[in-house]
């Protein structure tokens, strides 16, 4: 049974400054590029020969100007793949760039990428397997996870701040016939010394997936998940890392339903692990010349951002280069039109400057005109235990809109559950929308409705509902004035 004691404990779950900073990126690149690159596979099998690896043109700066195309703001690299092939010159194995034609043997694509990030103004990621196809001592834990974490402390010092260091869970025999044991909790505690500001994704602690690598996004994603704890076990001595960590390892990111008052009754313990959705740009991973004409439609691309970013989740886009070393004419081109679409429209708030008021206000300082402003760290609020409020926004003239962007004060926790949206039609109130969750970011979207007033409506919250923007757009579609009703989305 949910409590209104457990209902306040879940609205006051927060996320660390880590997983603060990771959400304001919203969409970000993967970069696959490997010697699966130049021998057309998906997974390598840890035989390649060194020599094959030579992207004659490659050109990192190129990669971050199309990523950047597109608004994404940060890139993770495949640093080592599953077959073990290293994209720097690691000290601990010669499967590496090092053993390359590739700039004479003298080249370092992490280093050529990491730098091309920061002159381009975006963040730095890597993905590093923790599966090696290549190395023998793989599948000897104990030796295996000496020289994991040695190339691990390679990446984590000699490349800058990185935002991101994502692993995936792949894991199979070793040389000797025995599955290798991951020292997940070693791993964890190097990067937290090394790179502090670093969330762990996917196989780790601070930001989970969304559960497919189609794109799919749920109704509703929520971000307070619970952390289920093994039969007596008792936590008093454990550290809130350890516990997160341990959860990272069982929570099922493939269940519809990881959040509701239904799925925390009866938790005692509640932690925030937001999602992720990846996917490619291109049927696979890596470059296939095959699949240059199959490279996703502006309109798949478009499902799958208001799906993650505006549905309280980020947006992982993989852009694989092709053996030139360059993103593929046809990627980089699709790239810039998803730019472009999503800037041209937000590009205008219409609520600059609006009218705000709500049936209730906590205080001044949480007044309805914070939902209004450009500063995200001000926002709306009712008294504490108010969870049911309404805000009304009017706008500075009559306008034609088909977005809503509203976002809550995540510093102060994930808490409305149900909302409706509606716009003032002379004296009556007609529905734009209904929606379950907000979180860091909503994008509502519907058919194009003329009007001034508009009316959100909390209908279900934890404790009290926080509103920290309330964003008006209107889509260059809709910009010739068609009223509600005529057009289907």
């Amino acid at each position: 049974m949910v409590t209104r004691e457990s209902i306040e404990a879940a609205a006051r779950v927060a996320p660390s400054e880590r997983q603060l900073a990771w959400q304001e990126l919203e969409f970000y690149a993967f970069i696959h590029f490997t010697v699966n690159t130049f021998t057309d596979r998906e997974w390598g099998a840890g035989d390649e020969d060194p020599a094959i690896f030579d992207p004659k043109e490659l050109n990192a700066d190129q990669w971050v100007e199309a990523v950047k195309s597109a608004g994404m703001r940060g890139l993770i690299l495949t640093c080592k793949h599953h077959d073990g092939f290293c994209l720097w010159p690691s000290r601990y194995t010669n499967h590496t760039v090092a053993s390359s034609p590739w700039r004479n043997g003298e080249g370092d694509v992490v280093k050529e990428v990491a730098d091309a990030c920061r002159r381009g103004g975006i963040r730095f990621g890597v993905y590093v397997s923790p599966w090696d196809r290549h190395e023998p001592s793989y599948g000897d834990s104990p030796a295996y996870n000496d020289f994991f974490k040695h190339q691990l402390r390679e990446l984590l010092t000699n490349y800058g701040d990185l935002f991101c260091v994502w692993f995936d869970g792949a894991c199979g025999e070793g040389p000797n016939g025995k599955r290798q044991v991951y020292d997940w909790d070693g791993y964890y505690a190097l990067i937290r010394e090394l790179q502090p500001g670093a969330v762990i994704s996917v196989c780790g602690p601070d930001v989970r997936w969304c559960g497919n690598e189609a794109g799919h996004t749920r109704a509703s994603e929520w971000s307070v998940v619970p952390a289920p704890l093994q039969d007596n076990e008792k936590i008093q001595e454990r550290s809130q890392q350890a516990d997160d960590r341990e959860f990272a390892k069982r929570v099922d990111t493939m269940d519809a339903d990881l959040g509701s008052r239904d799925v925390i009754a009866g938790h005692d313990r509640l932690i925030w692990y937001p999602a992720e959705v990846n996917t490619s740009i291109r049927p696979g991973w890596f470059y296939h010349a095959a699949e240059d004409d199959q490279v996703k439609s502006l309109e798949e691309l478009l499902r799958v951002y208001y799906g993650s970013v505006g549905g309280n989740g980020s947006f992982l886009l993989n852009v694989p280069p092709d053996p030139r070393g360059l993103v593929h004419e046809r990627d980089a081109a699709r790239l810039k039109e998803l730019g472009d679409a999503l800037r041209a429209t937000f590009r205008h708030n219409l609520a600059a400057g609006a009218n705000a008021r709500a049936t209730e206000e906590a205080d001044e300082a949480h007044a309805a005109g914070r939902a209004t402003e450009a500063n995200r760290e001000t926002f709306w609020r009712p008294r504490e235990g108010t969870e049911r409020a309404a805000i009304e926004v009017e706008l500075p003239e009559v306008r034609t809109f088909d977005h809503i962007v509203l976002m809550e004060h995540i510093r102060s926790g994930q808490r409305i559950e149900r909302f409706s949206l509606e716009y003032a039609d002379g004296a009556e109130w007609k529905e734009l929308t209904r929606g379950t969750i907000v979180g860091y970011k909503r994008i509502c979207r519907f058919p194009p409705v003329t009007a001034r007033n508009i009316r959100l409506t909390i209908e279900e919250s934890r404790w009290c509902p926080t509103i920290s923007a309330f964003e008006v757009y209107c889509s260059p579609k809709a910009e010739g004035g068609t009223r509600h009703g005529d057009v289907r989305y």
